[in-house]
């Protein structure tokens, strides 16, 4: 039981940081966003300009995205 207690403070502090580097690695990987050509028409499903967009080239696949609804491919900076 006493040496449970001595390792909790211990414990707490390893998984703040494992969260921690794990929240760097994401905010480090960008992406960037760029209209898709060849998408045609009012963007409605995600998955359809996914398809288009890796089709275009673009490894991060595209969603719909804004008021018009266009279709975004993504891809990292």
């Amino acid at each position: 039981m006493e040496s449970s207690r001595k390792f909790f403070p211990a414990i707490v502090v390893l998984l703040l940081l494992v969260v921690v580097a794990t929240e760097v690695a994401q905010a480090q990987t960008r992406e960037c966003e760029t209209e898709s050509k060849k998408f045609d028409g009012v963007c409605m499903s995600s998955d359809n300009c996914a398809s288009v967009c890796q089709a275009e080239g673009f490894p991060g696949g595209g969603e719909c995205q804004g008021f018009r609804r266009r279709c975004m491919c993504k891809q990292p900076c």
